[in-house]
C-alpha cells in the first residue's frame, strides 16, 4: 500500500494495524521500509491528536518513592538537607536543574518529568 500522511481515524487505524502485522520486519527489507514510514506516520498522527496529560513531579516523586519502599531521607543526597526534602515534597521550594537530574539518574525517569512541574 502507498502510504500518506494519516487524516482520519480510519486511516490511522489501518496504519496501526499493519504496523503491529510487520513490526518484527527483517532489517533492510521492503518490510522494514514500510514499518520506518508507517512508525513516523502513526507518531505524527498521535502527535497531532492525542495529548498525554501532564505529569506532576511531586507526584511522581511520591509515587516512585512508595514503589521503592524509600523514605524521606532517602532522598537527603540527592535534594540536600532535611528540610530542603520536606520543602520540596510539600511544594514549597522548586525542584533545581540540579535536582532533577540527579532525581533522572535515582528513579530512572526523564528529567523533563521533574522540570515540567518546577
Amino acid at each position: 500500500m502507498d502510504w500518506k500522511v494519516l487524516k482520519t481515524e480510519d486511516d490511522y487505524n489501518k496504519a496501526s494495524m499493519r504496523l503491529m502485522e510487520i513490526f518484527h520486519a527483517e532489517p533492510n527489507t521492503p518490510e522494514s521500509d514500510e514499518l520506518d514510514l508507517l512508525m513516523v506516520l502513526v507518531k505524527d498522527y498521535d502527535d497531532k491528536h492525542y495529548k498525554l496529560p501532564e505529569l506532576n513531579a511531586l507526584e511522581v516523586i511520591k509515587y516512585k518513592m512508595q514503589e521503592m519502599g524509600i523514605k524521606n531521607k532517602d532522598l537527603e543526597p540527592i535534594i540536600g538537607s532535611k528540610g530542603h526534602v520536606s520543602a520540596i515534597l510539600s511544594g514549597k521550594r522548586e525542584i533545581t536543574l540540579k535536582m532533577a537530574q540527579k532525581l533522572k539518574d535515582y528513579f530512572s525517569i526523564p528529567a523533563e518529568v521533574f522540570l515540567h512541574s518546577a
